[in-house]
């Protein structure tokens, strides 16, 4: 993580180990939840598969083995912190789901670093 428009003290002392300004990868962990009424025809809140065939196409063929900053339009301006690739993965997911759907998004870092965003 780097802030080009900051010195390079200061990127030390917010991004720490993680400030590099050739970048550095993580082997993120993604959890996706959608909560509301099941429909009584179906059964299904939402269907897994198509669920699963939208984290693949909106977020996983788009992001997944990327330079974040370099190969995607998204994080070309926008420092992609776990907070920053929250968001912009409920935003993608978001546009696809129907309004009555809740959505929340999960992405693991480590075991024990996670952000959660619920829009």
């Amino acid at each position: 993580m780097h802030n080009p428009l900051w010195s390079n003290e200061q990127n030390q002392q917010v991004f720490g180990k993680c400030n590099n300004p050739h970048y550095h990868g993580h082997n993120y962990e993604l959890t996706v939840r959608l909560t509301g009424e099941i429909d009584p025809e179906t059964g299904y809140l939402y269907d897994l598969k198509h669920l699963s065939d939208l984290i693949k196409r909106e977020i996983l063929d788009t992001f997944d083995h990327r330079n974040l900053n370099l190969d995607t339009s998204e994080f070309r301006d926008l420092n992609p912190t776990a907070e920053n690739i929250a968001v912009v993965i409920w935003n993608r997911l978001r546009a696809h789901l129907a309004p009555h759907l809740a959505l929340s998004v999960t992405l693991y870092e480590t075991d024990r670093n996670f952000v959660e965003y619920h829009g």
